[in-house]
């Protein structure tokens, strides 16, 4: 059994269906990233994984545990598209509060707090005010949220919108160091060049798994030289 276990899953709003009859196992130490164009399902496959979402049919388990499942949340960190941030509270201020939420101790959160904003390179705007923050700042300092309790599992959605290559680079570095040391990770991703990072890609388009495999798996499959070209078959 995998890390995460997604079966038969079927997500709709309204009568439109979002998630169509999806099915995905994600094993312990792989970066997983789901691809696909916008409104292909992504988001809300994460969500329903993160128990967010309300599914119609199928089941969700993550670490043995059937989702939704309070239980399990301090082992899963979570990104969001949009960034979730208290505005009148310095950089510092916000990671404390939800290393808090954790119940970490005084000793764990300095740690914490220390080694998230450095990853995200903060460490010399943390007294700053998150108002006076720029775009790309608060997408770093959503992701040393995402990492605060040190979880096994990590969900990522869009994390690198904003940022500029070169912390890019720096963020996917971490990101293989965390896999190394057996976290999990599910990613997902406009970026290319990204994507073929990944350990597995997971193709999706109109709330239906395409594909999945290795970046060279799927080239070889669809016989293409990128994987954008398989979107356009």
């Amino acid at each position: 059994m995998g890390i995460v276990e997604v079966s038969n899953v079927t997500k709709k709003y309204s009568k439109v269906i979002i998630l169509n009859n999806i099915s995905l196992t994600v094993n312990e130490g792989e970066i997983i990233g789901l691809i696909g164009p916008s409104g292909s399902g992504k988001t809300t496959l994460v969500k329903s994984i993160m128990g967010m979402e309300k599914i119609e049919n199928g089941e969700i388990y993550v670490l043995g545990e059937q989702i939704p499942n309070i239980k399990i949340l301090n082992s899963m960190g979570y990104m969001a598209q949009s960034d979730a941030l208290y505005e009148e509270l310095t950089g510092r201020e916000n990671i404390e509060f939800f290393a808090k939420l954790f119940r970490l101790s005084k000793k764990e959160i300095k740690n914490r707090v220390e080694y998230t904003s450095k990853l995200v390179n903060l460490e010399d705007d943390l007294s700053k005010r998150v108002s006076n923050y720029s775009g790309g700042m608060k997408r770093r300092l959503s992701l040393a949220i995402a990492l605060v309790q040190d979880p096994k599992l990590l969900i990522l959605d869009e994390p690198t919108v904003g940022i500029d290559p070169k912390l890019r680079f720096s963020i996917w570095k971490e990101l293989k160091t965390l896999k190394e040391q057996g976290k999990t990770i599910i990613i997902t991703t406009h970026v290319i060049d990204e994507a073929e990072k990944c350990d597995k890609l997971v193709l999706i388009r109109d709330g239906v798994i395409i594909a999945t495999g290795s970046v060279d798996e799927l080239k070889k499959k669809f016989k293409v030289n990128t994987v954008e070209e398989i979107f356009i078959l």
